[in-house]
């Protein structure tokens, strides 16, 4: 019995020796072919300037086309005409311009049935500038690992496109038109009406870009709060889906509710106005002079129409802001200091001052505010103030007197007047007389007493 066992072991381990050999000989091929199925795929490479008209055929819904006028605009055509969002249709073009696919799934597939590729649920047409155009096709949901199965016409290859790139390409009108309410550009406004609670007031950019009262008289305007201002008009937006009832609503509420606000601006395109009103629910809507209809704004944007012309002056009394002084001067009744960097020294009377008290110093003038703009009370100085930086053509001069209980400033040239804080003047004071000379060094190979 022994020789039959021992010929059945070897052909046993014959047969297991060839299954090994089988299987380390196929799982290479396995792996390989593998990896060149999930290889991302170039589908489709065009200049992006070349493009001049994308459109979107939907099986079921809407036709979205957008075309380029020969002056290089851009416009949604179907299925109406619309103003386009420039970061919209640049991010369409982009996808459309050159787009990837995650795997191949048929090199050459006998029938398109199985793909959704046979009627697509949407082909996306390319039309360039010789008049030549590329499709891509987007047919049914792959059903592992997501994407959805696609074909550019003229390649026979079949890819699954990834869904975010589905989403970049298949673009619907209410994704590509603008949606603001008012579309100025905003580094290129040169004026700013503003007709709200008080006297209308207007706002004009100067040379430095910086924004100035014009009306009711010539003041120095709060930058920021302007641009702020700018910023929260350009977020204003339509809602493109409202339905035919919403509209209606939207325009009835207008109409019963009170005037708050008139914006008007002005760029190198003309002029553009933004009405705003408040109904009785602190509610606030729109009615704008580029797009049609009435707008129902945000809570925290109506906010911002509310606020009084106050609200939009520069209540700092001191321009420099972080910008380095080159001279500083304080004068009152009991000191008078004329201070001048040099280098990184700064000095009095030739002698180096201590960097610590002078810088205190500059603080509190850069941190002097007005809390009020009085009409009146300015009397005869008690304090007088000078900064020089190395940009400013001519110092900035301020005098404070003291009216009462308050103390009211006004800066050289301007007609304005600004009451400030009694706090914040006697910290002026003081620290005008903690400035001191620096320490003198210590003599070579001395000792510390």
């Amino acid at each position: 019995m022994r020789p039959i066992g021992l010929i059945i072991a070897t052909a046993l381990l014959a047969i297991l020796g060839g299954v090994v050999w089988w299987t380390n000989k196929k799982q290479p091929e396995a792996e390989k072919a593998e990896s060149g199925s999930a290889t991302a795929s170039k589908i489709l490479t065009l200049s992006q300037a070349d493009i001049v008209k994308v459109e979107a055929k939907r099986r079921e819904g809407e036709t979205t086309r957008i075309e380029r006028s020969p002056s290089g605009e851009w416009k949604v055509t179907s299925p109406e005409p619309f103003p386009v969002d420039k970061d919209a249709v640049n991010s369409l073009l982009s996808a459309v311009s050159s787009v990837t696919g995650d795997k191949v799934v048929e090199e050459k597939p006998t029938d398109l049935a199985p793909f959704g590729l046979t009627q697509p649920a949407t082909q996306v047409v390319v039309t360039l500038k010789d008049g030549k155009s590329r499709t891509i096709k987007l047919g049914d949901e792959a059903p592992v690992g997501g994407g959805t199965f696609a074909q550019v016409e003229g390649d026979s290859r079949v890819f699954v496109l990834a869904s975010f790139s589905r989403g970049n390409i298949d673009k619907l009108a209410v994704d590509l038109r603008d949606k603001r309410l008012l579309t100025f550009d905003q580094d290129k406004l040169t004026r700013l009406e503003f007709a709200g609670k008080g006297a209308p007031i207007e706002f004009s950019r100067n040379a430095e870009n910086q924004w100035a009262l014009i009306k009711p008289k010539p003041l120095r305007a709060d930058n920021w709060q302007v641009e702020d201002l700018l910023r929260r008009i350009k977020e204003l937006k339509l809602d493109p889906l409202l339905t035919s009832d919403q509209k209606a609503d939207l325009q009835k509420q207008f109409n019963i509710s009170a005037p708050l606000a008139t914006v008007t601006v002005t760029d190198n395109s003309g002029t553009q106005k933004l009405e705003v009103r408040k109904n009785k629910d602190n509610k606030y809507y729109a009615k704008s002079s580029v797009v049609e209809g009435f707008h129902l704004v945000p809570d925290d944007a109506g906010k911002s129409f509310e606020k009084p012309a106050e609200d939009y002056r520069n209540k700092k009394l001191f321009d420099f802001g972080f910008n380095d002084p080159t001279r500083v001067e304080f004068k009152d009744a009991s000191r008078q200091l004329a201070l001048s960097k040099s280098g990184d020294k700064w000095l009095a009377n030739m002698k180096p001052m201590d960097p610590v008290g002078v810088q205190s110093l500059i603080d509190r003038l850069r941190d002097l505010s007005a809390t009020k703009f009085p009409e009146t009370g300015f009397t005869t100085p008690s304090i007088e103030l000078s900064v020089a930086t190395k940009d400013s053509k001519n110092p900035e001069k301020i005098s404070i007197s003291k009216s009462g209980d308050k103390y009211i400033a006004r800066r050289e040239g301007e007609p304005a007047l600004y009451e400030i804080e009694s706090k914040s003047v006697d910290d002026l004071v003081k620290a005008a007389a903690d400035v001191k000379e620096a320490p003198a060094a210590p003599a070579a190979g001395g000792t510390k007493k």
